[in-house]
């Protein structure tokens, strides 16, 4: 259960480091299930989604960007998600009785691993309640600085919704425009292994490209309340595959 004091941070700035919340060995076994699930995805993948997948869509070996929604293929992930002290410090940010609506694992590769330019998941989702969309994010590799953590635009979930573009070359980077994302200045969020990131889903983020030789892998929940719903979302999630955990 999340203390006053980090409830009290999560209202002030959208965003909450909680260290120390899955144990090695809760973490091993998540990587191992993502490295299987990996080169199982690999081999299925089209021309068409190695632009959304892969590092380098023109090569079919380069490095794994992404895997989408591991909680509802991956008995693994489900776990992770119902985690008892994840689910609590959900409910204690969002309301009670929640359900997962996206899930993604983040590869960020040794040295290749690209950045993601600033952004609110409150554009990718368009939740009815924009308080009711609540990001957590897992660290399964310590994430530093030099390895892509993210990084937080303290306060700005007291923005609304703002207009997001993409580039033509990479239309899974949905972006504010630049003027906007200078009025608040980035902080870094480094996170230990097995930390967790939370945010709310209107905060400004980003993360750097990974420079380090240690990849910076993690998987992300998106915790939705169950008395609100997703209204034209940017991407077409698949209501299907929401799973409901309390």
């Amino acid at each position: 259960m999340l203390a006053p004091g980090q409830v009290e941070a999560f209202q002030r700035d959208g965003h909450l480091t909680v260290p120390l919340v899955f144990s090695e060995a809760q973490v091993d076994r998540a990587l191992a299930d993502m490295e299987a699930w990996g080169e199982e995805f690999r081999e299925e993948l089209t021309a068409e989604q190695r632009q959304w997948f892969l590092e380098d869509p023109d090569d079919a070996a380069s490095p794994l960007r992404k895997l989408d929604d591991p909680v509802f293929h991956r008995k693994v992930f489900r776990e992770l998600a119902g985690h008892s002290e994840l689910v609590e410090a959900a409910e204690q940010l969002i309301g009670t009785g929640v359900s997962v609506v996206f899930s993604q694992v983040f590869c960020k590769a040794p040295e290749v691993g690209g950045p993601k330019p600033v952004h609110q998941d409150n554009f990718y989702f368009a939740p009815s309640d924009t308080d009711a969309l609540l990001t957590t994010w897992i660290a399964l590799d310590a994430a530093t600085e030099e390895n892509g953590c993210l990084h937080y635009g303290l306060g700005s979930h007291r923005e609304p919704v703002l207009e997001h573009t993409a580039p033509e070359d990479a239309p899974f980077n949905l972006q504010v425009p630049s003027d906007v994302a200078k009025k608040y200045p980035m902080t870094p969020a480094p996170v230990p292994r097995g930390g967790v990131s939370i945010h709310h889903g209107n905060t400004l983020h980003q993360s750097s490209a990974n420079r380090s030789a240690h990849p910076r892998r993690a998987v992300t929940f998106h915790f939705l309340r169950n008395d609100a719903r997703l209204v034209n979302p940017a991407l077409p999630y698949d209501p299907a595959q929401a799973i409901q955990i309390s």
